[in-house]
């Protein structure tokens, strides 16, 4: 079995009506306002922020993880949505494909500390099954992502685990502590979900509460809010289950791995695993799926040939940096693949013995397909697009002869004058640079 995308027997699924709640952020203590809407297929979940003079809207996706401790925590721009796992796991466990969640403020609201409150919610406002299959991401190979003894082990489905995951979680924190070694393993439904992972709620020990309290985060909690573990077991509060602790780090798991934008269908064990190794784990299945994505384009005819190319940019050689375009979504997202030959004429000084292609050629070959994509933009047929600003550049690996640089850029603004677009270029399905770029629209010299 390819690990890759397969279609599923079932049909995607929403709400059928809006439902809110109210509450406060688990960190923050902001007081917000969280309503779920129904969503058109495809969708897949996102976040409108709202409160701006437009509604800032967030995928709930990997690529929109911010660097947090503790929690997951999206961000489009300046503006970051914080601790949404346990809403994610609510979606996930329901099997909900497409939604919007509309948030008053910052931090999605904590309710109890766990998902049974999303999952009321969500039942509350029925669920719609909608015209649309389900694309299920089958987990087709090993991989293992490990951090000293923490790691996860992703495995295909047994022969007949068909089109559910299953999550073995060993929790291990050591003789002398309260939570001591903890098991659990669920192979997830609706009714799994529900029952047994659901209600179980965020815990710390006492000495990380206090700590968190130094720094201004969770100054509004009681005991009654989340389970704080002193060293003979939680203060002021009884547990829901006995295992608790490894039922919601594999609450935690769930909502993190929805981050993929799919359901996800195998087998995971984890060990002693926390929200930097579960999004690093979600990376490798992008990586993964965009490998076998890129397969199939190369192997299909071209949006546009080098011709085609040509009566879009000025560029001629030797700084025609784009072969052929594969994909043109409208105005929204392009990819566009450079052949990279040891003819091209700069390998002769960069560097003779080690040719490596230049890190700006690179950026000058992202900065073309932005604007090959600008230029599907009616309002700027007949425009350059050139380069005013670079943002956010990063290089991931060298790119030598050989290899084929895979470009994709996405629209994040364009305007009359102006364009901005979020630029990725990868080799082998391999993260190769990364940036934001700006361009001026100017006219085209006769």
């Amino acid at each position: 079995m390819n690990s890759k995308s397969e279609c599923s027997t079932l049909k995607q699924r929403t709400i059928q009506n809006p439902v809110e709640t109210e509450g406060r952020g688990l960190f923050t203590g902001e007081s917000v306002v969280l309503r779920f809407k129904p969503a058109p297929p495809h969708s897949g979940i996102v976040f409108d922020l709202l409160g701006h003079n437009e509604p800032v809207r967030i995928s709930a996706t990997v690529d929109n993880v911010t660097k947090r401790a503790r929690r997951t925590s999206l961000r489009n721009g300046t503006y970051a949505i914080e601790t949404v796992e346990h809403c994610l796991a609510a979606c996930t466990g329901m099997e909900i494909d497409n939604l919007i969640i509309e948030l008053t403020g910052h931090e999605v609201p904590s309710l109890d500390g766990s998902s049974r409150n999303f999952i009321d919610l969500i039942q509350k406002a029925g669920i719609d099954t909608q015209d649309a299959q389900r694309e299920l991401y089958v987990i087709g190979e090993m991989i293992r992502v490990h951090d000293n003894d923490a790691e996860l082990i992703a495995l295909p489905p047994l022969p007949g685990g068909g089109e559910t995951l299953e999550i073995h979680y060993v929790l291990d924190y050591g003789p002398d502590s309260p939570i001591g070694y903890q098991s659990y393993v669920v192979r997830l439904s609706p009714e799994t979900f529900t029952r047994e992972i659901a209600s179980s709620r965020t815990f710390v020990l006492e000495q990380e509460a206090m700590y968190l309290r130094s720094q201004g985060l969770g100054t509004h909690l009681t005991y009654n809010d989340i389970v704080v573990y002193g060293k003979n077991g939680p203060i002021e509060n009884e547990l829901r289950f006995p295992e608790e602790c490894v039922r919601h780090k594999i609450l935690d798991l769930i909502g993190d791995l929805r981050l993929l934008g799919q359901m996800i269908a195998g087998r995971i064990y984890a060990r002693k695993s926390g929200h930097a190794l579960n999004h690093e784990l979600v990376r490798r299945f992008v990586g993964l799926r965009r490998k076998l994505k890129l397969q199939d384009r190369l192997s299909t005819r071209p949006n546009l040939d080098i011709r085609q190319i040509q009566r879009i940019l000025p560029h001629r050689y030797p700084f025609l940096l784009v072969d052929r375009v594969l994909e043109i979504e409208g105005s929204k997202r392009a990819v566009g693949v450079k052949n990279v030959t040891f003819n091209e004429s700069f390998f002769q000084g960069h560097y003779p013995g080690q040719p490596i292609m230049p890190g700006v050629l690179i950026l000058d070959a992202m900065a073309q397909m932005g604007g090959i994509l600008l230029s599907q933009e009616l309002d700027l047929k007949g425009k350059v697009a050139v380069l005013i600003s670079l943002d956010k550049v990063k290089f991931r690996r060298p790119v030598v002869p050989g290899d084929q640089l895979i470009i994709e850029v996405e629209a994040l603004r364009v305007k009359l004058r102006t364009g901005h677009v979020r630029c990725r270029a990868t080799v082998g399905g391999e993260p190769a640079a990364e940036a934001i770029i700006k361009f001026m629209m100017a006219d085209a010299e006769p």
